[in-house]
């Protein structure tokens, strides 16, 4: 999930969009991009333009690859690439406009993975990144979140702990991009990975699920949550999911609560585990700090996205059967708070998950990226189909 920051009041869609449908918005210049992370997905600038850069192509290859959409015209343009290329990191819109990349995965797939502690400025004006001041510590898989004070808090994350197995971090860092630097902030309660980081009311922040690595084994999925008061600088412990999860979504809703959903509750990528994943849908309600039952999902997705609509409701769309990942979903569905029901939105033209997603600045949502099919449901046995033509949903 991404939230927006424009530089006026909303765009109209353009002429001729079929309102409930998706409309194709041009081919990605990448061969192949994966975004398996939850924050390293497109980005919506504050000129209206969305920015891609960096993520994974063939054999988890990670890219320095940067591209914009133009939303209106439907076209993307390569712009200046990452100075290091990345998977597995964050971008951050800054207030002024630019964009944060921090930390992330370089080179090829292998253990232990190469892992970021740098980080780099995009400059929408002049199409270029610029090095920035480096984290404290190297780290992958973890949020990135804008405060309202304009700062950036990145928190948890992966790193190496040995040549054989991960440690997740309780760590987190405050970028100033005033100073261009980087300075402690409250460590986590519980180290977590792969986890989503959503708006309170009053500025808090609410941290949901993700994943914690325990050594040789696979890693473990998250229920605990926890929110951050940026006042105090502190992490507090709150309600646990019923679900433990990660791979899935957290939506603030406009009353101020926060829907979650989707995801896997295994790290483990095959049918050693649970083949169904959960279908609960659960909210959050902040002045209880507990979690309630919603309408549930019709069926599990890992790796969707959901994102906010102008109307308040919330778009979920794409994802994957998390027992093998085989095949994109191209369905869509529509979550509304005011009946607390789901309904069918205009299906996807190409299925997908390992994805990215944006809310535009006139309110349509893109998707872009990920894999459509791969492994028995590739035409070549495990030979990845992208999902390289992207594409606008007009709410």
């Amino acid at each position: 999930m991404r939230l927006l920051v424009t530089d006026g009041g909303d765009r109209p869609p353009p002429a001729g969009t079929a309102v409930g449908h998706w409309s194709p918005a041009g081919t990605l210049p990448f061969p192949l991009v994966y975004w398996h992370g939850q924050y390293e997905g497109p980005v919506t600038l504050v000129d209206g333009r969305v920015l891609a850069a960096g993520g994974a192509g063939r054999l988890l290859l990670a890219l320095a690859d940067s591209a914009l959409l133009d939303p209106a015209q439907g076209t993307w343009s390569q712009t200046g690439a990452l100075g290091e290329p990345r998977r597995m990191h964050s971008l951050t819109v800054l207030r002024d406009g630019r964009v944060l990349a921090a930390g992330g995965i370089t080179g090829t797939q292998a253990f232990p993975p190469h892992t970021l502690a740098s980080t780099e400025v995009y400059d929408p004006d002049a199409g270029t990144w610029t090095p920035a001041a480096p984290m404290s510590g190297a780290r992958y898989g973890h949020a990135a979140t804008l405060l309202p004070d304009g700062r950036v808090l990145v928190t948890g994350g992966n790193r190496p702990r040995d040549t054989r197995t991960a440690l997740t971090l309780t760590t987190a860092e405050l970028f100033d991009p005033d100073t261009g630097t980087w300075s402690p902030a409250g460590e986590l309660a519980d180290a977590r990975w792969h986890h989503i980081v959503a708006p309170l009311p009053g500025g808090r922040l609410l941290a949901v699920g993700g994943m914690a690595a325990t050594g040789l084994v696979d890693p473990t999925a998250l229920a605990h949550c926890e929110t951050y008061d940026p006042e105090t600088d502190l992490w507090t412990a709150t309600g646990a999911l019923r679900d433990a999860r990660f791979g899935h979504q957290a939506v603030p809703l406009p009353d101020g609560t926060v829907l979650a959903l989707g995801g896997s509750r295994s790290g483990a990528d095959d049918a050693r585990f649970d083949p169904y994943g959960p279908t609960r849908v659960e909210r959050y309600d902040p002045v209880t700090g507990a979690w309630c039952d919603e309408a549930p999902l019709p069926w599990t997705r890992a790796y969707p996205r959901a994102l906010p609509l102008p109307s308040g409701e919330v778009l979920v769309l794409g994802g994957a059967d998390p027992a093998a990942l085989d095949v994109g979903f191209p369905s869509a569905l529509r979550f509304h708070p005011a009946t607390r029901g789901w309904s069918a939105a205009g299906p996807l033209h190409t299925g997908r998950w390992a994805f990215g997603a944006t809310v535009l600045a006139d309110g349509r949502v893109l998707a872009a990226g990920g894999v459509s099919r791969t492994g028995v449901a590739a035409t070549v046995f495990a030979a990845d189909v992208a999902a390289q033509e992207a594409e606008v949903y007009t709410p």
